[in-house]
């Protein structure tokens, strides 16, 4: 496969709603053109060892992570999974803070043996509500400490851990059901503080894509229609980067699964793809 950028794709499947067949045969063509290198995925339903996640993911080549946020009314697990290109070295889930809502949410991390080194990938997908803004600032600051935490050191302080600095800038991925210019989504971008807390990923579709990049548009898409919302950007591909090395530079970004195919899209949510540097052409 191409070895010149790094190649990420999220997609919020809206679980089994729908006519979910033909949306998996839209999901899959979608990833064969793309040919993306890692795909966060939401909204993904998982009965024991085998998830959405998996059935996606036949005849692709991708392994398969999969993290619980909450059981459904099926009984089946739902939460969020990463399909990597390459071997999976380290899965693990982390609660996110409810604020006492009855909404459990999750951060999936799926540690990828890239061939720029260890790739920490994050996926999540946070409080729904308009009004759960609070929550989601809880969550989001709850991620960043989680992202610093296992992710690689950042520049300044990789002298006093060498043994971290080979890894690729940690993304983190997912539907944030937030718009750009919300509390939650500027703390991530390192534009405001909460909590007297800081961070900073830059937003690839903000750095790389073009107009205003809706992925929840009931205009256009008619699984969206029913819910009566307006049209806005809240699913994110978001890289700790550019490094010092050059790595986690967005180059490009566009919406995905746009297409309508006798009356279907692949979810009610376009996804987002972007192409991220892995050195050398982010030094200009």
């Amino acid at each position: 496969m191409f070895m010149d950028r790094l190649r990420v794709l999220t997609l919020n499947i809206w679980n089994r709603q729908g006519p979910w067949e033909e949306r998996l045969h839209l999901i899959r063509a979608g990833l064969r053109e793309l040919a993306p290198d890692v795909v966060g995925l939401q909204e993904v339903l998982s009965g024991g060892e085998r998830s959405q996640a998996h059935e996606i993911a036949e005849e692709l080549g991708y392994t398969v992570a999969f993290g619980k946020a909450s059981t459904g009314r099926s009984g089946e697990a739902f939460g969020n999974a990463v399909l990597s290109r390459w071997p999976m070295v380290r899965e693990e889930v982390f609660p996110l803070p409810t604020g006492e809502r009855d909404e459990p949410r999750s951060l999936l991390l799926a540690e990828i043996a890239s061939p720029w080194g260890r790739l920490p990938v994050f996926v999540t997908h946070l409080n729904w509500r308009f009004h759960h803004g609070a929550v989601r600032e809880q969550q989001v600051q709850a991620i960043a400490e989680i992202v610093h935490r296992e992710g690689p050191v950042d520049a300044p302080t990789i002298a006093e851990a060498p043994e971290r600095e080979a890894g690729y800038p940690p993304i983190l991925m997912g539907d944030l059901n937030a718009q750009p210019e919300s509390a939650e989504v500027r703390f991530l971008k390192g534009l405001q503080s909460l909590g007297g807390r800081s961070t900073f990923f830059s937003d690839a579709y903000e750095i790389a894509g073009h107009g205003p990049g809706y992925t929840y548009d009931e205009t256009r898409n008619t699984f969206a229609g029913p819910h009566h919302e307006h049209p806005r950007r809240i699913d994110y591909v978001l890289v700790r980067g550019p490094d010092r090395l050059g790595r986690g530079k967005p180059l490009v970004a566009r919406l995905a699964f746009q297409d309508i195919h006798a009356g279907v899209t692949a979810s009610d949510h376009f996804g987002v793809y972007a192409e991220l540097s892995v050195g050398s052409e982010a030094a200009g």
